[in-house]
């Protein structure tokens, strides 16, 4: 008598009853760099998907910068909401299209766990700064986020297919697998709408402001464009093995990216501060390669291992969120005043 499946191989026989027949299955994965048991209850991907969930970079994504620095108020998207919304739309995608959620879910997640503090301007400045080294691109530190510096070097032991995902997020990459894909689109149909939904409440721009040819086709709402832009990819990608989107559609959305660069993301107001950050981040790196020994031990282990120092004091500034930032440029940077217990001013 063939011995009782446990729930994940239960599961997994589900994926293959119910999903379609392009989307990347459980039990089908390229694997891990390191084998391991599998889980009795969960499949490859929903553990991935919990580990990155639970990892410390994923929650500090909640200090980091999406587009505006340190905004007052409590509405603005930083990285973790923009994670967040990522996921939804690519879970709402991968569940019309009968492809793998989990997947999707697992890739959303951790697609932007490489991100520097403040935004772009930080990953500007460490680009610059790192350029002997090959550059900065957070894409490829969100992998080494995963591979290498979390639980205290020994990375989270991804499968293949959620490392590609993470890797290929970028509109410049192509993914293996069609989850990936849709978090590639997902990413910008979230940041292009949240950010003009946190332009709006910040009075850089306005909704009549948008060009008409553009909001014509995508929607007159930020609401109404998430609709239009999710389910145009679903109509045009069900039952192939692709995802992609109308011409006109999608000719709309990159204008629209564009209009964004003009009004909003190189807008002085918006960006009159990023300057101080790139002073920051410089005068930091340049701190902590000549004191290497003050770096925190799970990345000064880095340099034990066979690091460079610039690589470790690299994976250091990249890893912090915005507020241990300048915290710490304050502790290390900024003179203290002197005083002696008891004294008298006189």
């Amino acid at each position: 008598m063939e011995q009782e499946k446990n729930l994940r191989e239960r599961q997994e026989q589900r994926e293959h009853e119910i999903l379609g027949k392009y989307a990347s299955f459980a039990d089908e994965s390229r694997g891990r760099e390191r084998t391991e048991p599998q889980c009795d209850i969960r499949t490859d991907y929903q553990r991935d998907r919990d580990r990155i969930l639970h990892s410390k970079a994923f929650r500090r994504l909640k200090q980091k910068t999406q587009v505006f620095l340190a905004p007052e108020g409590d509405h603005y998207r930083t990285r973790m909401t923009h994670t967040l919304e990522v996921a939804q739309n690519a879970r709402t995608i991968a569940r019309a299209l009968q492809l793998n959620e989990d997947l999707t879910e697992a890739i959303a997640l951790g697609h932007d766990l490489g991100h520097t503090p403040f935004g772009h301007a930080g990953e500007r400045a460490l680009n610059r700064i790192t350029k002997d080294l090959g550059g900065f691109r957070h894409n490829e530190q969100s992998v080494r986020v995963v591979e290498r510096l979390e639980k205290e070097g020994m990375g989270l032991n991804l499968t293949w297919e959620v490392r590609d995902g993470i890797l290929n997020h970028q509109t410049s990459l192509t993914p293996a697998t069609l989850e990936g894909k849709i978090v590639r689109l997902s990413d910008k149909i979230a940041y292009i709408n949240s950010d003009i939904d946190d332009s709006i409440r910040a009075g850089l721009i306005k909704e009549e402001e948008i060009p008409y040819w553009l909001t014509d086709v995508l929607g007159h709402s930020t609401n109404y464009r998430l609709n239009t832009l999710v389910h145009d990819i679903v109509r045009n990608s069900e039952g192939k093995n692709d995802i992609s989107m109308s011409p006109e559609v999608e000719k709309a959305m990159f204008s629209l990216r564009s209009y964004m660069f003009e009004k909003v993301y190189t807008n002085p107001v918006a960006k009159s501060e990023e300057k101080k950050v790139e002073i920051l981040i410089e005068q930091l790196y340049d701190y902590y390669i000549h004191h290497t020994e003050e770096l925190p031990s799970e990345f000064s282990a880095l340099i034990l291992l066979g690091e460079t120092p610039e690589r470790a004091v690299c994976d250091f500034i990249a890893c912090m969120s915005d507020r241990y930032m300048v915290n710490l440029y304050k502790e290390l940077m900024i003179p203290k005043a002197w005083s002696v217990l008891g004294t008298e001013h006189r």
